[in-house]
């Protein structure tokens, strides 16, 4: 791993308002993931997908910075 350069490791730090909003729309995600991953489960017979709970730490790793990018 030493050809990878140092912007990678240097990252900003999150205010208390972005870990906030980020809990908040986690909490919010997690009902409409549950519901997706057990219909997911069911139509694929399968436990080998993401959980619910993966699922929505996503969704809430992918929407707080867009709101706070705005």
């Amino acid at each position: 791993m030493s050809g990878i350069t140092q912007r990678y490791g240097a990252r900003r730090r999150r205010s208390m308002e972005f870990h906030v909003y980020f809990a908040m729309i986690f909490l919010l995600a997690i009902p409409f993931k549950m519901w997706r991953w057990i219909v997911h489960v069911i139509r694929r017979r399968s436990l080998n997908v993401r959980g619910p709970f993966a699922r929505a730490w996503a969704e809430a790793d992918r929407i707080t910075p867009i709101i706070f990018s705005a």
